[in-house]
């Protein structure tokens, strides 16, 4: 065959893209299980956070093990839900269903002192991307022990603000309840409170969107929680 041909190069070409194709589906498939590792390291560091554990990736799974000492699904109605493990509860499709067909993770971490805390995890939008989080609350079903926030891709020095500890930390001892009825905690312009009455925090300086996405995410992840919440009580 003619190597200085047209047909040579097309048929050398398709060779060496069925190639490279093949080797890169090779190594994807490979990676897949060290990648759902990670991935699954990761969630339980965020879920740790907020309870104000900390944790690396090589300790991560040894410290979920110690401290989150249940797990569960709930519905609106706070009654379990069988046969679903909360850790792979896709929280950001369960978010977009209403509320009554919702399935609500729970995660329960006992600390070193023996107290329990009740882990919910919420999902919605910033500005550039999904954000998401934890807000861990007391036995008392009410008081906000700690939060964790992320995101994909907000912008540095602004929306990616929720991220840092000075933000998150607002939340601590904030109430999800105010004279009985449900109200989570409201991201508000310094010097600005809610109308409704409920507690809050001040938004991130020039993160207005991303700040408004937090307060949308927690009430709209939270709201649903109301009976379980209440549970906890009685």
């Amino acid at each position: 065959m003619n190597k200085q041909g047209n047909t040579y190069t097309i048929l050398y070409a398709s060779v060496m893209v069925i190639i490279v194709a093949a080797l890169l589906a090779i190594i994807s498939v490979s990676l897949k299980p060290l990648q759902q590792a990670n991935i699954e390291i990761d969630k339980k560091k965020q879920i740790l956070n907020s309870v104000n554990i900390a944790s690396t990736s090589k300790d991560a799974v040894e410290m979920y093990a110690k401290y989150i000492t249940d797990s569960y699904v709930v519905d609106v109605n706070a009654e379990k839900v069988e046969g679903l493990d909360a850790f792979n509860v896709e929280v950001a499709a369960e978010v977009k269903k209403a509320e009554a067909e919702r399935k609500l993770p729970v995660f329960v971490a006992q600390l070193d002192n023996g107290d329990k805390k009740y882990i919910l995890p919420i999902y919605g939008a910033g500005l550039w991307g999904p954000i998401w989080g934890y807000i861990s609350v007391d036995a008392d079903g009410n008081t906000i022990y700690g939060a964790y926030f992320a995101h994909q891709g907000e912008t540095p020095g602004l929306g990616a603000e929720i991220e840092k500890v000075v933000f998150q930390s607002q939340f601590v001892g904030k109430h999800l309840f105010v004279d009985g009825e449900m109200k989570p905690v409201a991201v508000m312009k310094v010097g600005q409170k809610p109308l409704n009455g409920a507690e809050y925090v001040d938004a991130v300086s020039g993160g207005t969107i991303t700040s408004k996405g937090v307060q949308d995410m927690i009430e709209n992840s939270l709201l649903p929680y109301n009976a379980f919440l209440k549970s906890l009580v009685k």
